[in-house]
């Protein structure tokens, strides 16, 4: 959640929840909010979050009504895999888009350099700017200016049956190798497959990449380097997981059916997200809480990394009641918010003030995700880095099905990337 573009499969679009019966948002939000005074109005929200964590997203919006009773909240639940391209169809045609939307990061860019999101500098949205992590505030910048609120920050890590390891007798493994290995034992003495591979989305293709010491392309100098040493020795490592059968996957629905996997017990590892904590614990195999355990994502030949992902709030430009927008973006990114998300979902803040909260700083979770988040590696915050990863998850499925070999997916993959990126080299 998710952070990349997880969640890829298209899913239909659940019906919007209305707080009140009001007219739907962006073109219908009223004048009475603009005009100066008490807020009115309604603001449409698009909610991404998943089925585990929709319902306290909603009651946190009914929160902001109750501050401000003559501001309507209409409240959408838009699936994840569909959100992106919903919301260019209604900003592109001007009609039916939300006053705001959580944003995935990577999505921040691209729709400010189409020209639809609401610069918020200057704006009461953004309120104690100084107490936002540093690294949450890179997504939520293009071309100098700022066009949304950071939310959730959030990374991956190796979701593991503590149960399982330990009656196949291995430790956590530190290296995909050290997985491999391992699988052996767990296998043998559980029945189970040691890991859930996610060959659908191509975000979960990141830390094999950072694991080899490479990257998609640097921004800075304008160079692609998926298609270099580095990104070969990551499609191979793929391969050799699932070949070796250490490795189940899936090339479509890759995030409920690993989370399922999980949940049954038929997978003793997976890589995920603070957003599948709730989900996971609710299954069989985690009856017991305390049996769901959490590490670093394993490493690669050379180093190891896991990309920093998370949601940020903004306002949709064409909005016609900008400003109950932006107090509901300054209310929904607040400290107290932000707690309250934590207490109920284990999902990581981006305001270094929650973090100082004992019940936020106990946060078994919090505890694990903060320091890997700290050492999270940032993607390149630029209008096509959403974009980057379709050609990486095309050449994925090739590589997991046998199409391809790594050599021949990371050169496809580069030559995709320099006819998507005109000046890169």
């Amino acid at each position: 959640m998710r952070r990349g573009i997880r969640g890829i499969t298209a899913t239909a679009l659940v019906a919007g929840l209305a707080l009140t019966a009001t007219a739907c948002g962006g073109g219908d939000s009223g004048s009475g909010g603009d005009s100066g005074g008490e807020l009115s109005g309604t603001v449409t929200f698009w909610d991404t979050s998943n089925d585990a964590e929709k319902a306290t997203y909603r009651k946190l919006a009914e929160g902001f009504q109750q501050e401000h009773p003559k501001v309507h909240v209409k409240y959408v639940n838009v699936p994840f895999g569909d959100a992106n391209a919903k919301f260019k169809n209604a900003a592109g045609g001007n009609s039916g888009a939300p006053d705001v939307m959580r944003t995935e990061v990577a999505w921040v860019a691209d729709f400010a350099n189409l020209g639809y999101l609401a610069p918020l500098d200057g704006t009461p949205a953004l309120d104690k700017t100084d107490d936002y992590l540093p690294q949450a505030v890179g997504s939520t910048k293009f071309k100098g200016k700022t066009y949304a609120a950071p939310q959730v920050i959030d990374t991956l890590g190796l979701f593991y049956n503590k149960k399982l390891l330990k009656d196949a007798g291995v430790e956590v493994p530190k290296t995909f190798d050290e997985l491999a290995e391992a699988a052996k034992k767990i296998k043998a003495k559980t029945g189970a497959t040691a890991l859930y591979l996610r060959g659908d989305d191509p975000y979960w293709f990141l830390p094999y990449l950072y694991g080899e010491g490479g990257d998609m392309v640097n921004a800075r100098d304008k160079v692609v380097e998926i298609d270099d040493g580095a990104g070969v020795r990551a499609f191979k490592t793929i391969k050799h997981l699932v070949d070796s059968k250490a490795a189940v996957t899936d090339a479509t629905d890759g995030q409920e059916n690993q989370l399922k996997a999980l949940k049954d017990g038929t997978v003793a590892m997976a890589v995920d997200g603070p957003w599948d904590i709730e989900g996971a614990r609710a299954g069989k195999a985690f009856k017991d809480r305390k049996n769901l355990g959490v590490a670093p994502v394993p490493g690669g030949s050379t180093a190891q990394g896991s990309p920093q992902g998370g949601w940020n709030l903004s306002v949709y430009a064409g909005s016609k009641n900008l400003r109950a927008s932006y107090a509901f973006v300054k209310y929904m990114s607040s400290a107290k918010v932000q707690q309250q998300t934590n207490e109920k979902l284990s999902l990581l803040p981006t305001r270094k003030s929650v973090y100082e909260v004992p019940a936020v700083k106990s946060n078994e979770m919090v505890q694990f995700f903060k320091p890997a988040v700290d050492g999270a590696v940032q993607r390149p915050w630029i209008a096509e880095g959403n974009s980057l990863f379709e050609p990486v998850k095309v050449q994925m499925n090739k590589v997991l099905t046998g199409a391809a070999s790594p050599e021949q997916a990371a050169k496809a993959t580069g030559d995709a990337y320099r006819k998507l990126l005109k000046d890169y080299k």
